[in-house]
């Protein structure tokens, strides 16, 4: 299986509060990696060290290490807005600026150099369709992001990510605030998306985590307890307490 990330004995503190515990995982390009288990167990603050999101953090302390393709993302010679141009978030609110759907997405093409108007059109529509949006935003590219559905407005935070052509896209509960038909959308779309990209996410839905995932790692009280296949966590879940939670009767 081809890896993109290596994580090596990865410890986080939130001041004298340990919230990740040695973990150590691999995770595999080209898939959908879910991210489960109870709130507050660790995952979103995982997800979050991918990109180092937790720089924004105060009194945050890190040790191990996180391997993107061999590179070692918390050494000091690393530029962070190169890291996440290449490792992509969505938040679980959608959060577009308010400006036209047109310049939210070429907003980080902007800021990495790209200035001409024909580069920057085929970039917002190659970006839109990909998110599988276009046709319904085509028509009213320069109206504010803002008078967008909530599910469209998730569909265009995915494609201003996808603007600037990273490797790996994070979902954060990307669809926890959705309908069901806005989940179901961009259930489909992240399934389309790993033929390009690696996907990870955080979910709480276990049934969305069956449905699209390929792979699975299950966290409590900050430590990963299980890596699998989604096929074998859920047939055949190797610790007991990751039995206890995907069938409910974890207390």
């Amino acid at each position: 299986m081809d890896s993109i990330m290596d994580i090596k004995d990865l410890n986080l503190w939130y001041g004298d509060n340990q919230a990740l515990r040695g973990i150590n995982v691999t995770l595999p390009r080209n898939q959908i990696t879910a991210l489960i288990g109870p709130s507050g167990c660790g995952k979103s603050t995982f997800l979050k060290t991918l990109n180092r999101m937790q720089d924004l953090v105060q009194g945050v302390k890190i040790r191990g290490k996180v391997l993107y393709d061999g590179i070692d993302i918390y050494d000091p010679s690393v530029d962070v807005t190169w890291l996440r141009k290449r490792i992509g978030m969505v938040f679980q609110k959608a959060n577009p600026f308010p400006m036209s759907i047109y310049d939210n997405i070429a907003y980080g093409p902007r800021t990495h150099g790209i200035r001409g108007r024909a580069r920057l059109d085929q970039i917002v529509e190659q970006s839109l369709r990909a998110a599988a949006i276009w046709d319904e935003v085509k028509d009213r590219l320069r109206s504010s992001a803002l008078g967008l559905s909530g599910g469209q407005q998730q569909r265009l935070c995915i494609a201003r990510a996808l603007a600037v052509e990273p490797d790996i896209l994070l979902l954060d509960e990307s669809t926890s605030a959705l309908d069901p038909i806005s989940t179901g959308k961009i259930e489909d779309l992240a399934v389309q998306l790993k033929e390009k990209y690696t996907v990870i996410m955080v979910t709480h839905n276990m049934q969305q985590a069956a449905r699209i995932s390929d792979c699975c790692a299950f966290f409590l009280l900050g430590e990963l307890v299980e890596f699998s296949s989604t096929q074998d966590m859920f047939s055949t879940p190797k610790d007991s307490r990751t039995e206890d939670y995907i069938t409910g009767r974890f207390g």
